[in-house]
C-alpha cells in the first residue's frame, strides 16, 4: 500500500511542470527610489504566488559579475575558435570567457525571463547591454544562415518592465527609444517572440502624478502576469 501512494505521488509531483524564470534587473537604485524596480518587485510577487513550484533566480546586474566583451574575450574566442583547448588560454581569457559562457547556459536553460530596466538617454543601463552581449551567441542562441540569421530559443516567453521620465511609447518622442524597441529586438533575433511590455512613462511629469503612474502600472503587471 505504501509503495502503491508513493509512485501516485512521485507521478503527479512529475508530472508538475516546473519553469526556471530569470528576474533580471539594472538599476543601482533602491526599490523605494524607482518606478520599474517597484513593479518588478510587483510581478514577481504575484508570479510567486500563482506559481509556487516553479524556480526563479535574481539577478541584480549592478551586483554580478557581468565581463564586457574586451580584448581578453576576443583573444580567448580566436584561440577556442582556432582550435586550441580552454586550458590553453590565458588565466584572464579562462576568467572573461569562462563567465560569460556560464551566463550563457544559464540564460538558455530558463524558460521565462523578466527584465527590469529604467530608460536612460534614450536607451537601457549599460549593465543591460553587456548582459544581453552574454547570451547573444551565434551557435548558441542564434545561428547563421543562407536566409538570414535564426534564433535558436523556442517556447519562451519574456517581459521587459521599464520606467521612463518622458512618453515614448507614442508621440513625436516614439522614434528615440531604444530601449523596450531594442530589447523586443534582440529577444526576437534568439527566437523569444512572446514579449510582453510593461512601460512606465511620465514619471518626471507633474501630471498625472507618481500615485496615479503607480496604480497604472499596478494594473497592467495584474493583466500581464496572469498570461505569464
Amino acid at each position: 500500500m505504501f509503495d502503491k501512494l508513493k509512485k501516485i505521488f512521485t507521478k503527479e509531483r512529475n508530472d508538475i511542470k516546473m519553469s526556471k524564470v530569470l528576474y533580471i534587473t539594472a538599476n543601482p537604485k533602491e526599490v523605494e527610489q524607482s518606478f520599474s524596480l517597484q513593479a518588478g518587485r510587483e510581478f514577481i510577487n504575484v508570479y510567486k504566488e500563482n506559481n509556487p513550484n516553479d524556480e526563479i533566480i535574481e539577478i541584480d546586474l549592478y551586483k554580478e559579475n557581468i565581463p564586457l566583451i574586451d580584448p581578453d574575450v576576443f583573444k580567448g574566442w580566436g584561440k577556442l575558435q582556432s582550435g586550441k583547448g580552454f586550458e590553453e588560454l590565458t588565466d584572464a581569457e579562462k576568467t572573461q570567457v569562462g563567465r560569460i559562457n556560464e551566463l550563457t547556459e544559464q540564460f538558455m536553460e530558463a524558460d521565462k525571463y523578466i527584465f527590469v530596466t529604467p530608460l536612460w538617454n534614450l536607451s537601457m543601463p549599460p549593465m543591460m547591454k553587456a548582459y544581453i552581449d552574454t547570451f547573444l551567441i551565434a551557435g548558441k542562441t542564434f545561428k547563421y544562415t543562407e536566409k538570414g540569421p535564426v534564433g535558436l530559443l523556442e517556447n519562451k516567453k519574456a517581459v521587459h518592465i521599464q520606467a521612463a521620465g518622458g512618453v515614448y511609447s507614442e508621440g513625436p518622442a516614439k522614434d528615440a527609444e531604444h530601449g523596450n524597441s531594442y530589447m523586443k529586438t534582440v529577444l526576437n533575433f534568439i527566437g523569444v517572440t512572446d514579449v510582453e511590455s510593461i512601460l512606465i512613462e511620465g514619471t518626471a511629469i507633474p501630471v498625472p502624478g507618481p500615485e496615479e503612474i503607480k496604480a497604472k502600472a499596478s494594473e497592467r503587471v495584474k493583466e500581464v502576469v496572469k498570461n505569464f
